[in-house]
């Protein structure tokens, strides 16, 4: 966040000193027109910025993420909260998720922040138990 307003107040000053902003010194003051085109100008630069490094990404993260959470499947998985589980079933805004010792919990969908699919469970339960039978 430091950097981002750093940044920021980087690209203001320099859109300030900027040449086509200036006042000329023989011009008579009209009553702050200049200044309130520079004050609106800025505020445009500051909402695009705000667009562009920050909403726009965000929004693409969460529809990625809604999407991931709507595909979910038996046998993927998750991680919510820092609880690791394995889905056991699907609900509509809720998921039924079995712990380590087969115990079973329900976390809704929206806490979920990683999902691995069941492929790569699977590979590392068959390397598990096969270093558990040696």
């Amino acid at each position: 966040m430091k950097k981002l307003l750093s940044l920021f107040s980087t690209g203001a000053f320099l859109m300030a000193a900027f040449p086509v902003f200036a006042q000329d010194g023989d011009a008579t003051p009209s009553g702050g027109s200049g200044s309130m085109i520079q004050t609106l100008i800025m505020i445009a630069v500051a909402l695009v910025f705000f667009y562009f490094i920050l909403w726009r990404p965000e929004q693409k993260r969460r529809k990625q993420m809604a999407q991931v959470r709507n595909s979910l499947k038996k046998g993927d998985r998750i991680t919510a909260m820092g609880i690791i589980g394995t889905v056991v079933k699907v609900q509509d805004n809720s998921v039924i998720v079995s712990l380590y010792d087969g115990a079973k919990m329900e976390i809704l969908k929206a806490a979920i922040t990683d999902v691995q699919a069941s492929t790569i469970e699977e590979k590392a339960e068959k390397s598990v138990e096969a270093s558990d039978s040696r």
